[in-house]
């Protein structure tokens, strides 16, 4: 039993039965369970019992032990001067008030289910891909269980956004840049590549966008990689970075992304070539997603998008490989438009004061799920994922839940917990 565990059956009502007597026999019949508080204080306010044919309002404290008010010194805490009743796991000693007056108190050992105790033991304790695998139900899957989850994602996203809303000043366009950089650079590039985007000033890349190679010479300069050119495009780049660099004064700080356990096609030459052409090709790439109404029409916005022709035969500066262009692949568009697309949209209709999370909800369900090893260990579950509503939310599930051990917050734990 932990403190945790008794402050949630107590929140829950989750007892044997509610013929509560102290431990003085007295019956206790309690009216209101109170208002769980998870900062300072008391554990539950606002509560309101009935004893010896009084009616008592105020807090309510729980320990796993009697003695725990002692050595928590609450005897000398002005925050517990209402408490009108002390509920314990186990009863070991009597306690008092400030004023050295008992205060009536409730042991739950017995109006506790043992069957509950354990299968939380067995949860915390457990070593497998989820602290519930060996009870796992999918029919205790709550109803919107998706649904809620995505929703909380995306307001956690919303966050972000508009964190960087307000430090460029509602600048959605430049948001958008920063947000696709990173989205653009994966695990391994992903804070670089913001960094890339966030040290040019985005009516720079407004200028500039009609001119592919401009664009691309930005971002490999910033790099570092145009300092001595291998080849004759290379040393197009670096002329047209030098340009670039004096007439819009650009810094003279050099980002340097990382190669190192990449696969070829996720090099950051290929990605930075191809965040360059997404912003050529799409001169109103912000109004374009903002206004696709489907998921067909935000694929349609990267099936164009290719790196450059240099680097249909290179991968990396001055080294020839086999002809092959670097196209987008689904898996990787699909990448973006959940990380970035979906999450800015959603933040963009709650800006201006618009109902958007049906329509957002339904893109999800548009989308392919993922695969990934969280998802192939919910399928051996027997769960089934028929798209990214189910997916995204799994994995978020997983990771701000299951991986934490969190079973207190899970609506799936707690049919568990209940069953």
């Amino acid at each position: 039993m932990t403190e945790k565990l008794l402050q949630y059956l107590w929140n829950y009502k989750v007892f044997k039965h509610f013929d509560f007597k102290d431990i003085e026999g007295n019956s206790v019949e309690i009216i209101h369970f109170g208002k769980w508080n998870k900062d300072a204080g008391p554990d539950f306010l606002d509560a309101k019992i009935k004893t010896n044919g009084l009616i008592l309002a105020g807090n309510i404290e729980l320990h796993i032990r009697s003695s725990d008010w002692i050595f928590h010194n609450h005897s000398q805490d002005p925050n517990y001067q209402n408490i009108i009743l002390h509920v314990v796991f186990q009863h070991d000693m009597e306690v008092c008030d400030h004023t050295g007056k008992g205060i009536p108190s409730l042991e739950l050992k017995d109006y506790i289910d043992e069957n509950i105790v354990w299968k939380y033991e067995k949860l915390v304790n457990g070593t497998q891909f989820i602290p519930c695998e060996n009870i796992f139900d999918q029919e205790k899957v709550p109803v919107n269980f998706h649904e809620g989850n995505i929703l909380k994602k995306l307001e956690e996203k919303s966050e972000e956004f508009e964190n960087d809303l307000t430090k460029y000043k509602n600048d959605f366009e430049a948001v958008l840049f920063h947000s696709l950089a990173y989205s653009f650079g994966l695990k391994v590039n992903a804070h670089i590549f913001k960094q890339i985007a966030e040290s040019i000033d985005y009516s720079v890349i407004n200028k500039i966008r009609q001119n592919p190679i401009q664009l691309e010479a930005l971002f490999f300069g910033i790099s570092g990689w145009l300092d001595t050119p291998a080849d004759v495009q290379m040393g197009i780049w670096k002329r047209e970075f030098d340009f670039i660099k004096r007439k819009f004064k650009i810094s003279d700080l050099k980002l340097h992304p990382k190669f190192l356990r990449l696969r070829p096609p996720n090099f950051p030459t290929i990605r930075l070539s191809q965040l360059a052409a997404l912003y050529y090709e799409h001169q109103n790439l912000f109004s374009k997603i903002i206004g696709a109404r489907n998921a067909g029409q935000l694929y349609d916005l990267f099936k164009p998008i290719k790196a450059s022709e240099y680097w249909d035969c290179h991968f990396n500066f001055g080294t020839v490989s086999k002809i092959h262009p670097k196209t987008l692949s689904k898996d990787f568009v699909d990448l973006i438009i959940l990380n970035t697309v979906l999450p800015l949209k959603y933040v963009y209709h709650r800006y201006h004061h618009e109902e958007a999370a049906d329509e957002i909800i339904e893109f999800y369900r548009n989308i392919a799920a993922e695969k990934n090893s969280v998802i192939e260990g919910w399928k051996n579950l027997g769960m089934n994922i028929h798209n990214a509503l189910e997916s995204q939310s799994l994995i978020y599930h997983y990771k701000n839940n299951c991986d934490r051990k969190n079973c207190l917050s899970c609506g799936i734990g707690f049919k568990l917990l209940k069953g």
